[in-house]
């Protein structure tokens, strides 16, 4: 999905945001949100619906695939994949979903992991 362009509330190959690519990464076809804005206040709205999909992990473990919600800012929510050496995620500025090598440039709340 590297490279897919970015579009709000996208949810194919055509354009995608973190929601519609942490969508297709669980597998999910039915019941994803939709209708919030980037700035949204939803943080626990997110972390309820990966409760719902995938195993939280420990607070501050990751392993590579686990979906992560990070504090993008303010009433700002974010999620990406973790790889292990960095984060694959639907970035607005860039306009496409793009890796990010390293840790990942926001505050982690969550990680769940998806069998």
């Amino acid at each position: 999905m590297l490279g897919v362009p970015f579009r709000l509330h996208g949810r194919d190959k055509n354009g995608l945001d973190c929601v519609g690519l942490v969508a297709l990464v669980a597998g999910q076809k039915d019941g994803i949100p939709t209708g919030y804005s980037l700035r949204n206040g939803l943080g626990q709205r997110w972390i309820s619906e990966l409760d719902a999909l995938g195993k939280r992990q420990p607070e501050g473990a990751c392993s590579p695939g686990d979906i992560l919600l990070m504090d993008a800012g303010p009433a700002q929510y974010h999620l990406g994949l973790w790889t292990g050496d960095g984060l694959i995620h639907a970035d607005a500025r860039l306009r496409r979903v793009v890796e990010l090598p390293g840790s990942p440039p926001w505050p982690v709340l969550g990680a769940w992991h998806f069998s």
